[in-house]
């Protein structure tokens, strides 16, 4: 059908085709016949043209209508003899569907029967094999009965033999418990007259020493209470002592093994940066007219200008560090463009606020590679970043906490402990240093309030906050971090006090062991680590020495702020000076 209507759209553009090109003709028979219309004759001959090319394409037209109508009966021939074929093909489908159905039909009654026989005889079969398993069943048990009886006649004649063994041993244990009543009998005998004699030698030892039995007892148990507790006293003792001592060469060990891989480098930073200018003429444009471009920069920065007779130089002062360095950054890229005035302080401000949270980031992510720790929270980062910053006693901050992180890390190694998690608190112990200028409070409180909002684990969190023992430390890894970070501050170098502080530091710890009863003289020595102190052995013996350096170091942790450690060493002497002559 499909093929017979493009059969048809063929001729029908043939025709169409044929009759374009007799008007085509047409035309240029008129187009040549313009130029000569004075002629008559050529006009004539022109229309006779034009009327021919009519008829032809009348004829061409009548044509193509008759071989259409032709191709049209065709095709509804053809369309008919497509019909009857379709019939033919269907009712043939039909009947050979029915005779598949039928030898379908026949097959599966064939197989039917077949399983049916097949099912009879496996029937047959494992009837068979089961009568053939339960007789060879009935045999085994047979067999089993047979050798169970012959066991049975066993165990009965030696059952027969052991109830005679058992019956030669009741007699034996009867004739034994005969011996024993009578042993038994003497023994009471004997009880009743030694305590006759106890008796007689306790009237006899009361008569002589004039006291009574309880009397007597409760003087030797003082006695013996009065030695027990002496002799608890020096086994306390040199138990401490021992502990002390071996705790203290080992804790020794462990610190020194951490400070000697620890090697950081010893620096001083304040809270004031200079910035270096190319002359003396740039302070007036940092000056602005009437002061316009200096108070624009303190009032968005927050930084203080101070702008005096040092040469080529303002220093910049502010308690934020982060402020300080973005103001540094900011009038510095001032300087170096020459162009400064409000608006363009504002532009620089804020490019040197982008840079510096850029470098902050960048210092956290090489603390957290420094120091192995792979995963943390992008703000904790930012935070941690800028403290690279903030400085504490002189000491930059970030480098402080990478330092103890270290330190806290060689001495879990060596306690054999979760090193990580060491590391992990150590590092962010002083987090709470970059909030300190928002927030209010203790930086060991505000780390660790932070710590735990960002999703840290409770271990860190607790050795966040008991670093400067404003909670209690729980934990190992909570004590590893206070003595990391004793440690990092406590070394030479490390850190600026000033002159007034160490003084009255030195001056209160002589006092408190001055105050003590029995002490003689102080020394406060090697700068404050170490306190002698002098004692009269009249007044205190060698266990009221060990208590009174137990109480002094005790006083000294409770009341006073130090790095490192207080050694306290309690020496009682006592000389006795004859001469000869």
């Amino acid at each position: 059908m499909d093929g017979f209507v493009a059969v048809v759209l063929v001729v029908l553009c043939l025709g169409l085709a044929g009759l374009g090109f007799l008007v085509v003709r047409t035309q240029r028979a008129v187009s040549r016949a313009g130029p000569e219309r004075g002629d008559l004759a050529s006009t004539r001959s022109s229309t006779t043209e034009l009327n021919e090319a009519r008829r032809q394409a009348q004829e061409v037209r009548d044509a193509a209508e008759r071989q259409a109508r032709q191709i049209e009966a065709e095709a509804t021939e053809l369309r008919a003899r497509a019909d009857k074929l379709a019939a033919e093909v269907r009712e043939r489908a039909d009947q050979e569907g029915s005779e598949i159905r039928r030898r379908a039909d026949q097959e599966a009654a064939e197989r039917t029967v077949r399983a049916d026989r097949e099912a009879r005889e496996a029937a047959a079969t494992a009837v068979a094999a089961a009568r053939d398993l339960a007789e060879a069943e009935l045999v085994a048990v047979r067999r089993e009965m047979d050798l169970r009886e012959q066991r049975l006649g066993g165990w009965e004649q030696r059952l027969v033999e052991r109830t005679d063994r058992l019956d030669a041993e009741a007699r034996r244990l009867e004739a034994r418990e005969h011996d024993q009543a009578q042993r038994e009998t003497s023994l009471n005998r004997l009880k009743v007259e030694i305590a006759d004699i106890e008796e007689e030698r306790r009237l006899t030892l009361e008569r002589v020493a004039g006291l009574t039995a309880g009397e007597a007892k409760a003087e030797l148990v003082a006695t013996m209470e009065h030695q027990a507790k002496r002799d608890a006293a020096i086994l306390v003792r040199d138990i401490e002592n021992e502990a002390r001592t071996n705790g203290e060469d080992r804790a020794r060990r462990i610190v020194t093994l951490a400070i000697q891989r620890v090697a950081s480098e010893q620096t001083a930073e304040s809270v004031v940066s200079v910035l270096h200018l190319p002359s003396d003429d740039m302070k007036g444009r940092i000056i602005g007219r009437e002061g316009r471009n200096i108070r624009a920069f303190e009032s968005l920065t927050g930084v203080n200008v101070i702008i005096d007779d040092t040469p080529e130089a303002v220093l910049l002062s502010c308690f934020d560090p982060v402020r300080r360095e973005m103001g540094r950054l900011c009038l510095e890229s001032l300087v170096l463009d020459g162009r400064i005035h409000p608006h363009r302080i504002e532009e620089q401000y804020e490019r040197a606020k982008s840079e510096v949270e850029a470098l902050c980031v960048r210092a956290g992510e090489d603390a957290l590679v420094a120091v192995g720790i792979t995963e943390m929270h992008p703000d904790l980062i930012s935070l941690l970043g800028s403290l690279r910053y903030r400085t504490s006693y002189g000491q930059n901050v970030l480098k402080h906490l990478i330092e103890a992180a270290h330190l806290a890390g060689v001495m879990a190694y060596e306690l054999r402990l979760p090193a990580q998690l060491a590391k992990r608190g150590t590092l962010l112990h002083d987090l709470g240093k970059a909030l300190t200028h928002e927030v209010e409070g203790s930086h060991a409180l505000v780390g660790a309030e932070v710590a735990r909002k960002y999703g840290e684990d409770e271990e860190v969190v607790h050795a966040i906050e008991a670093h400067h023992n404003e909670v209690e430390p729980r934990t190992i890894g909570a004590v590893l971090t206070q003595a990391a970070d004793q440690i990092s501050g406590g070394r030479p170098g490390a850190r600026r006090e000033s002159l007034e502080s160490y003084i009255r530091r030195l001056e209160r710890i002589e006092e408190i062991a001055r105050d003590r009863p029995g002490v003689d003289k102080v020394f406060a020595m090697q700068a404050g680590r170490e306190v002698r102190v002098m004692v009269l052995p009249d007044q205190v013996d060698d266990i009221g020495a060990q208590v009174l350096a137990r109480d002094v170091a005790k006083q000294i942790e409770d009341e006073l702020t130090y790095p490192g450690q207080i050694r306290v060493t309690v020496v009682r002497e006592l000389r006795s000076v004859e001469v000869a002559k």
